[in-house]
């Protein structure tokens, strides 16, 4: 099987498995059974006749008014091309084909879709619309809106569309209310499903319109709320839509609760967080365990205005980390990523900047049954045998753990190993500085930041750089600045997070993938091309089953950590969440998210939450 760019021959195996899960793809089974839900394995948790998922209040009142915040900018409303920074919220003016539970992973229901078939080889997906689907101008959902979205999203939409829907082939009108998408690229099980996620956009709006340009002319969307008000910049305010015609489907019930929701923009996020206890917003999910531990000292915590609560949770955490943009010469070779990598202290950081709150990230997919531990299983090693000489011997002899230190800032053994590994690489110390053995060149680079509360983070690691002979040096530029440098992946090294789902698939080619590692937007900032990688994904995006996806993503897993392209951080097993006591919320939470969605202003603390205010 030729990769696109490259030639490669597959091992036996290899090419064995993938074609088994390719055969027969493209055969059409006409009389496929219709359904209300789809699943990339096995069966849907919610029966057809479902009336709300378990964890909403399917008769949570409506109305209040809720002020959230972030930090940035905007310039845009259309958030599905690459130019322009889009508004917070949008995600509320546009539905998509189909939702998923947030307590059952890899599985949809219908919100547009009245109903789906999909045939047992997966080659097609055909939606049924429902007749009350309607833009918010009034006018129906159709079957050429389908069609519309698609082709837009593929041509001229962010290049993560192009990736994530590239398999995606003709989307074709097959029924008055019936659209019909045949899938191109072999046997695909996640394929319907993501077609599921397909944004839907009005074509008889954007037709007359240029789609890929930035736009601050309020849409026409199909969404429960639409813009209300703006200041280009600074505050958007969304209204919830009286006519909404979703308000009844099972997947939404007991959602979409606020009247309105406001979002102001500010600069600084210490800024934000004062704004916060001063009662300016209203809900805020903290991410910095510095303001979590000592943030919140505040007359309104300590009297019980403001809620704190650590909410577990049971998603994949992913992976996040100081990145190497291996596009640059200085960091092609692994031995040099992994050097680096060396002195990062977890553990001082933990302990100093953290109050000890985090686990140290070691999986690309971390806190899932995905993530690669120990030794490779035998079934394993069937995948990855073949790939032997191709990937680090480490993959198959070692159980992949970042260094690990005592704590104290002491790293002597871990700067011992790492000037060995770049002494294997070609550097060397001349004048207290790291050269390379036969240019004289200087180990230099720049660290790429959004913000600057990542500086505490970022220089004491450029301290330990320092013990190396390396000059690092902290640049934090604007939010504009950082999503333009790095969609043209004009940087050094940046942080970046690579979130992961219960059932990896098709965006694994758009974190990791050759095909997008030179196409400006797309989400593979480290700018892998690795064949071998390029083979997992597709094993990983074949896998027929739920036992042989997690078999294939741990072995994807092992190839990446021991490629040495990220320097890993931390995770958290429970999302930090503050807010001011006006709210109500389902008794259940679900297992993979807070769901704020689901809650919704509850009048009476409402009132008396202002009356407490008014006294102090």
């Amino acid at each position: 099987m030729p990769m696109k760019g490259r030639h490669m021959r597959l091992p036996p195996a290899v090419a064995f498995a993938l074609a088994m899960t390719v055969a027969g793809a493209f055969a059409q089974d006409a009389k496929a059974p219709s359904h209300h839900g789809i699943a990339i394995h096995g069966d849907v948790k919610y029966p057809p006749d479902f009336k709300h998922f378990a964890y909403v209040n399917p008769d949570a009142p409506k109305g209040g008014h809720v002020r959230l915040a972030t930090v940035g900018t905007f310039d845009s409303f259309n958030p599905y091309t690459l130019k322009g920074v889009a508004a917070a919220g949008l995600n509320g003016v546009y539905e998509l084909l189909m939702t998923g539970a947030m307590d059952e992973a890899s599985a949809e229901y219908g919100v547009i879709v009245e109903s789906v078939q999909v045939p047992e080889d997966r080659s097609w997906v055909a939606f049924t619309l429902r007749k009350e689907a309607r833009w918010s101008d009034g006018r129906p959902i159709t079957p050429e809106d389908v069609i519309f979205s698609l082709d837009i999203l593929k041509t001229k939409g962010h290049p993560f569309y192009r990736a994530y829907f590239h398999n995606l082939q003709k989307a074709e009108k097959i029924g008055e209310r019936t659209v019909r998408i045949a899938f191109e690229g072999g046997m695909n099980r996640e394929l319907p499903v993501i077609t599921g996620q397909l944004p839907v956009l009005p074509k008889h709006y954007w037709e007359a319109r240029d789609f890929d340009k930035t736009t601050l002319e309020i849409p026409v969307g199909s969404g429960p709320y639409r813009i209300k008000s703006f200041e280009a910049g600074r505050s958007i305010t969304y209204e919830r839509n009286l006519n909404y015609w979703g308000r009844d489907v099972p997947a939404l019930k007991g959602m979409n609760n606020f009247d309105t929701i406001r979002y102001d923009y500010y600069r600084d996020a210490t800024v934000l967080l004062e704004a916060f206890k001063a009662g300016q917003f209203d809900f805020r999910q903290e991410n910095s365990s510095k303001d979590w531990a000592t943030g919140y000292d505040a007359p309104p915590v300590r009297d019980g205005l403001i809620k704190r609560e650590e909410i577990k949770h049971e998603r994949p955490t992913g992976m996040q980390g100081f990145v190497f943009n291996t596009r640059r010469t200085l960091f092609k070779d692994r031995r040099v990523r992994q050097a680096l990598g060396l002195v990062f202290d977890f553990e001082w950081t933990n302990k100093n900047l953290f109050y000890g709150s985090y686990a140290r990230t070691t999986s690309y997919f971390s806190n899932s049954e995905l993530a690669a531990t120990g030794l490779p299983s035998k079934e394993e090693l069937e995948i990855l045998n073949p790939f032997r000489g191709q990937v680090p011997d480490e993959v198959f002899t070692q159980e992949y753990q970042p260094p690990k230190t005592d704590g104290s800032g002491t790293i002597r053994d871990s700067l011992r190993k790492a000037f060995e590994l770049l002494g294997q690489a070609g550097w060397a110390i001349k004048d207290k500085k790291l050269v390379n053995k036969q240019t004289g060149q200087p180990f230099a680079f720049e660290i790429l930041l959004s913000q600057a509360n990542w500086e505490r983070i970022a220089l004491p690691y450029v301290k330990n750089l320092e013990r190396l002979g390396i000059e690092a040096r902290v640049r934090t530029v604007d939010t504009a600045q950082y999503q333009k440098r790095n969609d043209d992946f004009d940087f050094d090294m940046t942080v970046e997070a690579f979130g992961q789902s219960l059932s990896p698939g098709n965006e694994q080619r758009d974190f990791w993938g050759s095909t997008v590692a030179d196409v400006p937007g797309s989400r593979n900032t480290i700018g892998i091309k690795d064949p071998v990688v390029d083979t997992l994904i597709d094993l990983v995006i074949a896998a027929p089953d739920r036992e042989s996806l997690i078999v294939r993503t741990r072995a994807l897993d092992r190839v990446l950590l021991w490629g040495h392209y990220v320097v890993p951080h931390w995770h958290l097993r429970a999302t930090w969440v503050a807010y001011w006591d006006k709210f109500g919320r389902p008794e259940t939470t679900p297992k993979y998210g807070v769901c704020f969605g689901c809650w919704w202003v509850d009048a009476k603390k409402a009132e008396a939450l202002d009356a407490r205010k008014a006294k102090n």
